[in-house]
């Protein structure tokens, strides 16, 4: 079961960290759920991100690599792909996993992964924190982008 074993978010005052939510526009019903839950998950870390949408989840790295490169603590990137019949969810799934773990690693900065990947439409919309939605993806990447983003500000020796 997905989910299953999940830690409880644990909130802090975020508002010392510069975040910024990058949303692809894919699948629209889904979308909005995910970046709802990222934004109530911004709120009740007592900060504010900045929105940045782009077409598809395939454009997620290149734009959370600008904003990492641009100073933020924390990029949240969320997006879906639903399996078609073609290997196109293949690469860009891999694409878009390869490219935001790279985004994370070369520059250091907190990445959280909110990118669905899923065989069907119910299963994104089942994740995509709507009503009647059993997960909140959108919200469970950005507390892991804000808790990340402190543990390395912690490790720098700096403070939230």
């Amino acid at each position: 079961m997905a989910g299953h074993g999940a830690p409880e978010a644990e909130t802090f005052d975020a508002s010392g960290l510069k975040v910024a939510i990058v949303a692809a526009s894919w699948h629209t019903e889904v979308m909005d759920g995910l970046l709802a839950g990222a934004q109530r998950a911004v709120a009740d870390f007592t900060t504010v991100a900045q929105v940045v949408r782009v077409p598809g989840t395939f454009e997620l790295p290149v734009v959370a690599g600008a904003l990492a490169q641009q100073g933020y603590d924390a990029v949240v990137a969320l997006g879906v792909v639903v399996r078609g019949g073609t290997p196109h969810f293949e690469y860009v799934c891999s694409a878009a996993t390869d490219g935001l773990t790279r985004v994370a690693l070369d520059r250091t900065v907190a990445v959280g992964f909110g990118v669905l990947t899923c065989d069907t439409d119910q299963q994104a919309l089942d994740r995509a924190g709507l009503e009647g939605s059993r997960e909140d993806k959108g919200y469970e990447a950005t507390a892991a982008a804000l808790l990340t983003a402190r543990t390395l500000r912690e490790l720098a020796g700096r403070t939230p």
